[in-house]
């Protein structure tokens, strides 16, 4: 299947726990039909071929994580208009399921992850690229609250890995990406804020979705 017009690549970086993940699902539900989601985090390395142990020791919070190829075929498939499949990744057992999901390309493609911008060869993909401005505290505050929630973790695992991986690879390797931002937003964003960001996306765009937009 191929469709005509390339979709528009909007990159969303930030530190984990920063919004990524709620303003893309806010942009991509202003915009409705016209707009599809991505998150990096599908695209981490399986690594079932190791032990859980081996598994336990690897650092997550490192850009080498991804699968980076992975990533790049997928942006690619739909630019040229074609459907691309995407992996599922269970954070659980840090390994891809058997799933995968047919992702047709829309006007609109939302990608969020911590290291988008990372790569030069990635960067140049994406039509607009925000960064999420957050501080430190409330970054580990919402990522308690997430792991706890959806990913089975408990409140001492989490602020391990925040303190000895998380932080120092922010520090890193996520917040030095702020300058290839064309937009830093900050943390405390409003679904109104999403809502202005969608409707001039929109407008840039030429109008796709601005009947949404208005409601």
């Amino acid at each position: 299947m191929k469709n005509n017009a390339p979709p528009f690549l909007v990159a969303i970086v930030g530190g984990s726990g920063s919004g990524k993940t709620w303003l893309a699902e806010k942009l991509q539900s202003v915009l409705g039909g016209q707009a599809a989601r991505i998150s990096l985090d599908d695209f981490y390395r399986d690594q079932s071929h190791l032990s859980e142990a081996d598994r336990a020791l690897l650092n997550f919070d490192h850009p080498d994580a991804i699968d980076w190829a992975g990533l790049k075929t997928v942006l690619k498939e739909l630019l040229a208009g074609h459907v691309a499949e995407l992996p599922c990744y269970d954070f659980k057992t840090h390994c891809r399921e058997r799933e995968v999901l047919a992702l047709e390309p829309k006007p609109v493609v939302f990608v969020d992850g911590l290291w988008l911008l990372h790569h030069s060869s990635l960067r140049e993909l994406f039509g607009l690229k925000i960064f999420i401005d957050c501080p430190v505290q409330t970054r580990l505050r919402r990522r308690i609250d997430r792991d706890l929630i959806s990913r089975g973790r408990t409140r001492a695992s989490v602020e391990k890995q925040f303190n000895e991986t998380v932080e120092p690879m922010h520090r890193e390797f996520v917040a030095p990406q702020k300058r290839w931002a064309d937009v830093v937003m900050p943390y405390d964003l409003t679904e109104y804020d999403a809502r202005q960001l969608a409707g001039k996306l929109a407008a840039k765009l030429g109008g796709v979705g601005s009947e949404t937009v208005k409601r």
